[in-house]
């Protein structure tokens, strides 16, 4: 089997509406879930909720931890509660088979070497400005429809994913900094965006500015 038909059968799981609604749930939560928070969540019974989660983690697209959500220990405390969240890795399929990824990387290396960083800043802020996803004054929504998937953290909106992950792993400063000038100029002016690495997330959070 080859990893395009892997990658196909994996993404199959989530053929099932209520396995995606179980996914997106998982994947968009800031922390760990438990089977009675995934039930709710997706308007299912728990033993329901566990087999379709379960499916997902044998797809490799959920991982297992075991924590007593009580915060009890010893005897008595009670068995630890499975909790499920987002496994590690992407997995993009395109038919027919194309490679952005490979561009892009070409593309960063080139506009790194060539020290062109403020000339992409400008670029992403006009084009984060220009808002064609229609979110003009929500910056929540503008954010979850560009893959961010933010949440709450306090006061700060943190954003639970970086989608140009891999690039910002390899040109760092490079990414970060273009993806930094795209909030700035997606985000309405009483937001400042900085940035505030989230654990296994996205390098930029956003606060409201105090006069606001």
């Amino acid at each position: 089997m080859t990893d395009e038909d892997s990658t196909f059968d994996m993404l199959a799981v989530l053929g099932d509406p209520v396995r995606r609604r179980l996914y997106r749930y998982v994947a968009a939560a800031p922390e760990d879930v438990g089977r009675d928070a995934a039930a709710e969540a997706a308007g299912i019974s728990r033993s329901l909720a566990a087999f379709h989660l379960d499916k997902l983690v044998e797809a490799g697209l959920l991982t297992v931890s075991f924590r007593r959500l009580s915060g009890r220990t010893g005897p008595g405390a009670g068995r630890p509660a499975k909790l499920y969240r987002r496994a590690e890795g992407e997995h993009v399929v395109s038919v027919p088979p194309r490679s952005y990824e490979a561009v892009g990387r070409l593309l960063a290396e080139v506009l790194e070497n060539a020290g062109l960083d403020r000339e992409l800043q400008a670029a992403a802020r006009a084009a984060g400005a220009a808002r064609p996803d229609g979110h003009a004054d929500d910056v929540e929504a503008a954010l979850r429809a560009r893959g961010y998937e933010p949440f709450w953290d306090g006061e700060t909106l943190r954003l639970r994913n970086c989608p140009y992950h891999a690039l910002a792993s390899e040109f760092p400063a490079l990414i970060c900094g273009m993806n930094l000038a795209l909030i700035e100029g997606l985000a309405p002016e009483q937001w400042s965006p900085t940035l505030d690495p989230c654990p296994g997330g996205c390098c930029v959070a956003l606060s409201k500015k105090k006069n606001h």
